[in-house]
């Protein structure tokens, strides 16, 4: 296994300086941002360490060479849209610039695109999965023909009022993982695994892993911390942010060694990314600094 980060969380910093500081905290990997420039629909969207528009095959060599250089791998370039998204232009603007993306990953010899793979939030659970059926055989076999593997992180994307009622991500537990794969039946197609999205869900965040050992593409530490005043103040219907506080890797509920343990059982030796969106730790650059060190100390215990 090997310890890595998700940059969307440096986002003041260029593409060089994001390889640099990795390699300056001794991690082995890093998961690129590649939205588009100035996308600010949410939090965290817009950072674009990989500019997937205008990249040239010349400076994705260049890109290759310095994070090769410095010894480090570059492990997805990530992009979290909602190609499924009840407003068409959304969903073909977010579809479109998936493709520059796989193309970009394709250029920089990255084997993995990491995404979600969307939801119109006012169809069922049924109706989705058919749309589901439709829309992403073509990008799947898109990335399969150019060497390129998707993997969907499992976040329900449902935290805002303007996410409700059925969130911006159908890939929410194993029940419908299970449906999803019968459906897009590819080799290249699995999971980004994110265990904090399973605590706030009321969901067995570790015996997935072995069900779905063959599908774990990426996995990505963050924590979660349920508040259980408020939880029983608002119950599990409420915007979930109501009940729970995205945390850094063991300041909220995961057993992390359970977790890793049973990653090891499965004999998972991908990559992984830390995940900070913790809002304690963004008052400022140094706050940010500090929470990626923190982390990383924290999560050499187990990796």
């Amino acid at each position: 296994m090997k310890l890595g980060l998700l940059s969307a969380i440096l986002e003041t910093m260029s593409y060089e300086e994001v390889i640099d500081y990795v390699a300056a905290r001794g991690l082995s990997c890093v998961e690129l941002a590649a939205w588009p420039k100035g996308d600010g629909a949410r939090r965290y969207a817009g950072v674009s360490h990989v500019d997937a528009e205008s990249l040239t095959p010349v400076r994705a060599e260049e890109m290759r060479g310095y994070a090769a250089e410095r010894h480090v791998e570059i492990s997805a370039l990530g992009y979290y849209p909602n190609p499924l998204s009840a407003n068409v232009e959304v969903a073909e603007t977010a579809i479109a610039h998936l493709y520059r993306v796989i193309d970009a990953a394709q250029m920089m010899g990255v084997p993995l695109v990491t995404t979600f793979l969307g939801r119109d939030q006012y169809r069922t659970v049924a109706e989705n999965l058919d749309l589901v059926a439709t829309v992403w055989p073509p990008i799947i076999e898109y990335a399969r023909d150019r060497g390129i593997r998707i993997g969907i992180e499992n976040c329900p994307m449902l935290f805002t009022d303007d996410e409700w009622p059925g969130g911006q991500n159908i890939m929410t537990s194993p029940a419908v993982w299970r449906q999803v794969f019968t459906r897009l039946d590819y080799d290249n197609f699995g999971l980004n695994y994110d265990p904090s999205h399973f605590v706030w869900q009321m969901l067995d965040y570790v015996k997935p892993i072995y069900e779905f050992r063959d599908k774990l593409f990426l996995v990505h530490f963050k924590d979660i911390k349920l508040l259980p005043d408020q939880l029983a103040e608002v119950g599990t219907m409420a915007t979930p942010l109501s009940y729970m506080v995205p945390k850094l890797p063991g300041y909220g509920d995961i057993d992390w060694g359970r977790f890793v343990s049973a990653l090891s059982d499965v004999g998972y030796a991908g990559n992984t990314s830390i995940e900070i969106e913790d809002k304690a730790f963004e008052a400022d650059e140094a706050q940010v600094d500090a929470a990626i060190r923190h982390t990383v100390t924290y999560m050499r215990n187990f990796v």
